[in-house]
C-alpha cells in the first residue's frame, strides 16, 4: 500500500539491492549523450535540475529531457561533478537561479543529494524558487540511512552529521514534492519520504534509485505528477 510505513523503512537498504542499481548503468550511459545546454521551449517556465552525489549533468540528461518535453525550459546545474556539500554551494546555486530565472522564480528539481541542495536553496532564497521536487533524496531521518555515507565522507571530506550546509528536515517555505521508492537500493524509504509535515506531498514510485534520473518511463511519470502538483497550487506550468 503506497505511503504505508514499515518498521524497517528507516534502515539503509540491504546490500543485495545495490545489484538492481548496477543494472541501471547501461541506460545511465546510453541516455547521457547530447548537448548540455538548456532544453525545451524558450518561453517555457524555467527549471533547474541538480544531480546527485558523484553525478554530473550527463547523469540528469534523461530527467531534463522529460521536463523539457513536458514544456519546461530545463537547465543543468553546470557545476561539474557533485562531490558533496561545500560552504559555497548555496551561493553558487543562487547565481544559477539568477542566470536561469532572470527575475522569474525557478522550479528546482533535485535527485538524491541534489534534492537536499534544492530544499536548502529554497530555504536560502525562497523568492527565487517557485517549488522544489526531490527524487530519492535523504532529507529526513537518520543521516546514515543509506548505503553510501562512508563513501560520501571520504569524497566530501566532512562527516555526514556535520556538513557545511545544515540538513534541516522542516519543510522549505515553498511548495515541496517528495518522490520516494520502497525499492530504492541506496536510500532508506523513510529518509526520502519524510514525515508528513516535511513536505506538501509525498509520492511513492515503483523504481530503483537510479531510475529516478535515467529511466524514460519513470522520468515521464515524475513530470506528469509534478505538473498535477503545481496545477493544484496555482503555480506556473507549461
Amino acid at each position: 500500500m503506497p505511503d504505508q510505513v514499515r518498521h524497517d523503512d528507516g534502515r539503509a537498504p540491504p546490500g543485495y539491492r545495490r545489484l538492481t542499481e548496477a543494472l541501471s548503468l547501461a541506460p545511465r550511459i546510453l541516455n547521457s549523450f547530447g548537448h548540455l545546454g538548456p532544453r525545451g521551449p524558450v518561453d517555457g517556465p524555467p527549471a533547474l535540475v541538480i544531480p546527485g552525489f558523484v553525478a554530473t549533468d550527463r547523469t540528469t540528461m534523461e530527467l531534463r529531457r522529460a521536463f523539457a518535453a513536458a514544456g519546461w525550459r530545463t537547465h543543468p546545474w553546470s557545476l561539474g561533478l557533485n562531490r558533496g556539500a561545500r560552504a559555497d554551494t548555496l551561493d553558487r546555486l543562487e547565481r544559477r537561479l539568477r542566470e536561469i530565472g532572470d527575475g522569474e522564480p525557478v522550479l528546482v528539481i533535485g535527485w538524491s543529494l541534489g534534492g537536499l541542495f534544492a530544499r536548502e536553496l529554497a530555504r536560502h532564497r525562497p523568492d527565487l524558487v517557485s517549488a522544489v521536487v526531490t527524487l530519492g533524496s535523504p532529507f529526513s531521518g537518520d543521516v546514515r540511512g543509506n548505503n553510501v555515507w562512508r563513501f560520501y565522507e571520504m569524497v566530501a571530506g566532512h562527516p555526514v552529521d556535520n556538513p557545511p550546509i545544515p540538513r534541516i528536515c522542516d519543510k522549505p517555505p515553498v511548495p515541496t514534492l517528495a518522490f520516494w521508492s520502497r525499492r530504492d537500493g541506496i536510500v532508506a524509504p523513510a529518509c526520502a519520504r519524510g514525515e508528513p509535515h516535511e513536505s506538501d506531498e509525498r509520492v511513492e514510485l515503483i523504481c530503483n534509485h537510479m531510475a529516478f534520473g535515467v529511466s524514460r518511463p519513470v522520468t515521464r511519470d515524475v513530470t506528469r505528477r509534478t505538473l498535477g502538483f503545481l496545477e493544484t497550487r496555482g503555480l506556473p506550468t507549461p
